[in-house]
């Protein structure tokens, strides 16, 4: 049986492990967003390591022209964490807050097994046509200022259709590439940074894969969309900032834009000083942790 967004991520479980590929896309996309037909337009993008494809889909009759699928097939041998990370990235753009920071409206979403379909907006036609470029300081303030509006809109514990720790590269999912890393000081040190960014006072949720290809830059209104939200959920949102600028310096003065952003955004009840004084301090820290997660990339 088929079964809608709203009714399939009330607890983070991955589904049968037989996986059913039986969707017709078209009619499955038909169905979703009531258009009266629908055509393939072209490929977008493969999933990694052969999980499917995102394609794009002209509707007739439908709530917009065109629309972006998510279609993820999985292979016989796809990993528990991968297939978990499809569930949760449907499950949030299913409970998304509409006064959230710019994401692609999502149109409907289903899966039968392991296969799951989900109809998206299109980003470029609402205007965000170029991916976000690094190069670009413009570009690279508004990645932070989005940043900033997440960090600030989901202050305190994740929900519990996100990942209970965000990122793809936290020490829970990588212990056998720790083990196998062959420099000592990894084996005692990459625990203590984990404590630490898990036992940060403020918590929030993170995208936890915040990359410029990861953002689309509208050049019209100067602002941008993100996507790809296999990874999101709790953590101090340092982490995100840390990833996108690639610093270790609390000091950064690319840090200025997210900080102003985010005391803008935060509700008045939040201590501002105390939660920004608590992240900048994790900042050498969220890069270490990263630096431990290159060190054994690979090696299990």
């Amino acid at each position: 049986m088929w079964t809608d967004v709203h009714s399939s991520f009330s607890a983070l479980r991955p589904p049968d492990p037989s996986p059913r590929l039986t969707m017709n896309l078209l009619e499955t996309v038909c169905a979703l967003t009531g258009a009266a037909s629908a055509r393939r337009r072209m490929r977008l993008q493969s999933l990694w390591r052969g999980y499917g494809e995102v394609v794009m889909v002209s509707l007739e009759g439908g709530p917009a022209p065109t629309v972006v699928v998510k279609h993820v097939r999985p292979p016989n041998s796809a990993h528990p964490r991968k297939l978990q990370s499809y569930i949760v990235e449907t499950a949030w753009y299913a409970h998304a807050r509409p006064t959230g920071p710019r994401i692609p409206l999502c149109h409907g979403a289903t899966t039968d097994g392991h296969e799951r379909v989900v109809v998206l907006e299109d980003l470029h036609a609402a205007g965000f046509k170029r991916t976000l470029s690094a190069n670009d300081p413009r570009q690279i303030v508004a990645a932070l200022e989005w940043l900033a509006h997440l960090h600030a809109t989901h202050l305190g514990p994740p929900p519990e259709h996100l990942w209970p720790v965000g990122t793809y590269w936290h020490l829970g999912t990588r212990t056998a590439e720790l083990k196998a890393t062959p420099d000592p000081r990894w084996h005692t040190r990459a625990p203590k940074l984990d404590a630490a960014l898990r036992g940060a006072r403020f918590q929030t949720v993170v995208h936890g894969d915040a990359k410029p290809a990861n953002f689309l830059w509208s050049p019209q209104n100067a602002s941008v969309a993100a996507v790809d939200f296999q990874y999101v959920g709790g953590g101090p949102g340092i982490r995100d900032v840390v990833y996108l600028l690639d610093t270790d310096d609390p000091g950064d003065t690319r840090l200025e834009p997210y900080f102003r952003a985010l005391r803008h955004a935060l509700p008045p009840h939040v201590d501002a000083p105390a939660l920004e004084q608590e992240w900048r301090a994790l900042v050498p820290v969220a890069a270490e942790d990263f630096e431990r997660f290159l060190a054994g990339w690979g090696r299990a």
